[in-house]
């Protein structure tokens, strides 16, 4: 009956059912093989690869044993002048004036030189290790046995966003990367339920360049990206509720919404989006308690105060700021980070006031934060990491009158430092050449500092894995990176 109404003969044109089925490669022996095939191949997947992304900030083991609990960054936007700064250049000084030989990459060709500068500042050794800085930092000097002066960074690229993005995400140019206190907080979850795992201080000034770029969760859920504090008070906003309402009442209410938000989530399974807003609400109610005490600076001592420089008007905006960072991690926070409001490390011009300036606003906090977190005996466990994305050229531009001159952008050598969670200190690392343009020596990159970090972290960077669409992403997105092992104790 079928035959008759479909038309077919007794030999229809695909054969038999069994013919079908070997011709179509769906045998019994095709699909054993790709069967045996997909085994392999999920056996070669290393264990980390096969891990379920998470949703939640629940503490995770690392890899091995960490040096580093805590992380705190304090990110220079524009390009501090590192032959100013921190990498002497005795010879950039010697033929100040006089015509460079080398090329150069200028972002701003109209108002290029090829005039050497040498540095206005005068530079000494410090401390123990003998590390010369400039007269700028006279407050890192004091730190400096606790330092390792990274001089040999190189990103390849002269402008900001890129070097950034480079810095935080992992590629170059690349937006819509979980930056990288996103990469740890997923990594290794919160040690405090109370508080947010990755933390952003904000300039009152406004945004860095980039904006919340810089703290993006990019592809992961949300709860990994960072919380950012106002830069003034009330820091946050509706932290505790109306008098008539707390106490058992607004528990009870608490309460009530968790069970709705539940049930409505066990109707949606694996909506992280979902998941990271119940979530972040839950934490909010924590945060009621925990974030007034942290945030509470009136707590600590004349002392501490004076220290990190509140008592100074220049000062202690910032020094706020990195006394709030170290109050934070001690209570359990995984990650902080400070930025300034635009790019003021973006010398172009005027360049021996200006840098002088920022270097009063910050100089004196960044060296107290460091001081403090040893004498409380939180240095050992807790990464501090101060630098900008790029340097600066070793020729001048706008030149002309001396108190106009300026450097253009440099991400072939700069310098950073980092101190603490098991970086050795009292020590310099890598070399650029005789005027600061070209990194050299022991040349280091944003991918070789993430490796590095997360190393530290107890964490094999090539093994946290975040599964995005059909790819496996790691932090530094399966470019050439190496843990710098010279750095760490």
């Amino acid at each position: 009956m079928i035959k008759e109404l479909s038309g077919m003969t007794d030999h229809p044109p695909f054969g038999t059912r069994r013919q079908f089925i070997q011709n179509t490669g769906m045998g019994v022996g095709a699909l054993a093989l790709n069967w045996m095939l997909a085994q392999e191949t999920a056996q070669a997947i290393p264990p980390a690869l096969k891990l379920k992304p998470h949703n939640d900030l629940q503490p995770r083991a690392p890899h091995f044993a960490p040096s580093a609990k805590a992380m705190i960054s304090l990110f220079q936007h524009g390009g501090p002048s590192h032959m100013d700064l921190t990498d002497p250049k005795p010879e950039l000084s010697k033929y100040d004036g006089t015509e460079y030989s080398g090329d150069i990459q200028f972002s701003f060709v109209n108002e290029a030189s090829k005039k050497l500068l040498g540095s206005p500042f005068k530079f000494q050794s410090h401390g123990e290790c003998g590390t010369e800085l400039s007269e700028l930092l006279p407050h890192t000097a004091k730190v400096v046995d606790n330092l390792c002066l990274i001089r040999s960074m190189h990103t390849g690229a002269n402008g900001h966003e890129v070097s950034i993005r480079y810095f935080h995400g992992g590629i170059p140019a690349v937006v819509g990367r979980p930056t990288f206190g996103s990469w740890v907080t997923y990594a290794l979850g919160s040690e405090s339920q109370d508080l947010p795992a990755f933390m952003v201080l904000a300039d009152p000034g406004g945004h860095p360049v980039d904006g919340a770029t810089n703290w993006s969760n990019g592809f992961m859920p949300s709860m990994f990206q960072g919380t950012v504090l106002r830069p003034k008070e009330p820091r946050i906003f509706n932290l505790q509720p109306p008098k008539h309402l707390s106490g058992a009442y607004q528990r009870q209410n608490l309460d009530f919404l968790q069970n709705l938000n539940r049930q409505h989530l066990s109707s949606h399974p694996g909506e992280a989006d979902l998941e990271a807003r119940i979530a972040s609400y839950e934490l909010a109610a924590r945060m009621q308690t925990a974030a007034s005490d942290a945030l509470d600076i009136s707590q600590e001592t004349a002392a501490t105060h004076s220290m990190y420089g509140l008592d100074n008007p220049e000062t202690r905006e910032y020094g706020t700021r990195c006394l709030l960072a170290r109050r934070l991690v001690e209570r359990g926070v995984r990650f902080v980070q400070l930025f300034h409001s635009g790019q003021p490390w973006d010398n172009h011009s005027s360049i021996k006031t200006g840098l002088a300036s920022i270097c009063r606003k910050t100089d004196q906090p960044a060296a107290a934060l460091v001081a403090d977190l040893r004498q409380r005996g939180m240095l050992d466990t807790t990464l501090v990491h101060w630098g900008g994305e790029i340097g600066r050229l070793p020729v001048t531009q706008d030149h002309g009158a001396a108190e106009k001159a300026g450097r253009d952008h440099n991400g072939q050598g700069f310098s950073i430092w980092m101190a603490g969670g098991g970086i050795r200190g009292g020590m310099t690392f890598g070399k650029t050449d005789d005027f600061g343009h070209h990194a050299i020596e022991n040349v280091v990159t944003p991918n070789d500092f993430q490796a590095t970090v997360m190393h530290l972290f107890g964490l094999n960077h090539e093994d946290v894995v975040y599964q995005h669409g059909n790819q496996q992403q790691i932090i530094t997105a399966n470019r050439p990176a190496r843990v710098v092992k010279e750095l760490i104790m």
